[in-house]
């Protein structure tokens, strides 16, 4: 969960996907954001770290969270604190099972839009190592 759910939140889903997969582990995940740019593919930067890694997000359409979604989801991250706290005070049903993805860290990640490369490679480091803290606290 990010706000445009063009850059961290999709690059966060598929290394979830992977790490799950990996794991045989049967979990959905499914990125959405704040205020998304619905219907945008995800960011070109993105797009491309993660081909590296040999991930595609050339699928990706940002996508709205919606009260639907927070309320069939058994866990919420987020990539920002400010994140959770407006999730939390438009559904407050919401509390205790929204999480920001560095939440063991004690880190948020901040946005990388409209930023250079060097700055998305430092957020997607944040990014998978939070997911992996993540994984390896669901699945030990």
């Amino acid at each position: 969960m990010c706000v445009g759910n063009i850059c961290r939140s999709p690059m966060a889903e598929v290394l979830f996907k992977k790490a799950f997969a990996d794991k045989q582990a049967n979990c959905a995940v499914i990125s959405a954001g704040l205020h998304a740019a619905v219907g945008h593919k995800a960011d070109e930067k993105a797009c491309q770290l993660m081909t590296a890694r040999g991930l595609d997000l050339s699928k990706h359409r940002a996508c709205q969270l919606n009260t639907q979604m927070v309320r069939h989801a058994d866990l919420i991250l987020v990539m920002e604190s400010g994140h959770k706290m407006e999730i939390e005070n438009q559904t407050p049903y919401a509390k205790g099972k929204v999480f920001r993805l560095g939440e063991w860290g004690g880190y948020d990640i901040r946005d990388p839009y409209l930023l250079d490369l060097r700055t998305f490679e430092s957020v997607l480091e944040q990014i998978d190592h939070g997911v992996n803290q993540w994984v390896n606290k669901l699945y030990p």
